[in-house]
């Protein structure tokens, strides 16, 4: 099994639930600062200054999130300033035309597809490798998926976003194939508007078997949605060619709970514990009582112990304590799981 090989040496249960995070994290302030005279044509600040301030960024919260007791961590995605269009700048066949508001008061650089997409430079395998370099414990690598590359751009030379989709998966298959020669065996594939958009998920699917082809079976795939409607893409999803499916539910209270009970998830279980919503740090005692929620999905080695979403909207002290408190909750879980206190029994699927 794939998540085995992060369980760290020594771990103090016989039972192990894998705790990361999904991926954003709120940056320093003097990061945004450097970015900012970057991009000022008339500052004395040039690439090899950015690359130093990134660096020194990357290693602090590398170094912030193994504080916390994180298994499996990140780099906070330090050198990317949004999901889409950090990696349209790299892609050949973007353009940019604006900004355009997201939500409340955030705004991204929404790009166009202008001629058919094209890998040109490496995307990620740079911040793996450093992230690497400083990192005690095993790094995951999250990348945004080519349905949503597809579905959060313009398309102006494609027929149709799906075959745009298909072809930007091939170009993650490549990325994905240049990060495993460098060494990295966890990649998480973001797909926020997968659960967004009706009857799209055999897309989503076609393009993950493009993105796994030659992949090795020891590398560990998660497939990370946020919000939506997951009764859309459930029991669909389980086909997909991933170890592992990353979801929100603490947001919503968990009243999507039921919709994975219905049918036996046979796959791994990434649970959202914390709200990435909430400026308040959750006590460790309600964190438990949502980590336990997981068991009516999965049993215990299926389940790993995750926040909702990214954590970059909220304040670092308020992020770190959401993971802190959500590996001391993890923890203490697998100590009553190994002294027989919780009932893991999984209720029989009420269809097939």
């Amino acid at each position: 099994m794939t998540r085995e090989q992060f369980r760290p040496e020594n771990h103090p249960n016989d039972h192990f639930l894998l705790t990361t995070v999904v991926g954003s994290y709120k940056k320093p302030k003097w990061l945004d600062r450097a970015r900012e005279l970057l991009e000022d044509e008339d500052a004395s600040f040039d690439e090899d200054d950015w690359e130093e301030a990134a660096d020194d960024a990357a290693r602090l919260i590398t170094e912030e999130h193994e504080r916390s007791g994180l298994d499996a961590v990140v780099d906070g995605e330090m050198r990317r300033n949004e999901m889409v269009e950090y990696f349209a700048h790299l892609i050949e066949g973007y353009e940019f035309n604006g900004r355009v508001k997201v939500w409340g008061h955030n705004y991204f650089d929404k790009p166009s597809v202008v001629e058919n997409v094209e890998y040109g430079q490496e995307w990620l395998v740079d911040e793996f490798e450093f992230t690497d370099s400083v990192a005690e414990r095993p790094v995951k690598v999250p990348i945004t998926g080519p349905y949503t590359l597809a579905s959060w751009s313009f398309n102006e030379v494609y027929d149709d976003d799906e075959a745009l989709a298909y072809d930007l998966a091939d170009l993650v298959n490549e990325e994905i194939e240049r990060l495993v020669d460098a060494g990295a065996k966890y990649i998480q594939i973001d797909e926020p508007a997968l659960a967004t958009t009706p009857d799209d998920h055999a897309i989503v699917g076609n393009c993950l078997d493009r993105i796994v082809e030659n992949v090795p079976e020891d590398v560990r795939i998660g497939l990370h949605v946020c919000y939506g409607d997951y009764s859309r893409i459930y029991p669909e999803m389980l086909d997909y060619p991933v170890d592992e499916y990353d979801l929100e539910l603490c947001n919503g209270n968990y009243e999507q709970l039921d919709v994975f009970t219905e049918h036996e998830f046979t796959k791994d279980l990434a649970l959202g514990v914390v709200d990435v919503h909430v400026a308040e740090v959750e006590p460790v005692a309600e964190i438990k009582e949502n980590i336990k929620k997981g068991f009516e999905i999965v049993p215990p080695e299926q389940l790993t112990v995750s926040p909702d979403c990214g954590l970059k909207l909220l304040p670092r002290e308020v992020a770190y304590g959401k993971m802190e408190n959500m590996v001391q909750a993890a923890r203490e879980v697998e100590e009553e799981l190994d002294a027989g206190e919780i009932d893991v029994g999984l209720a029989a699927p009420t269809s097939d």
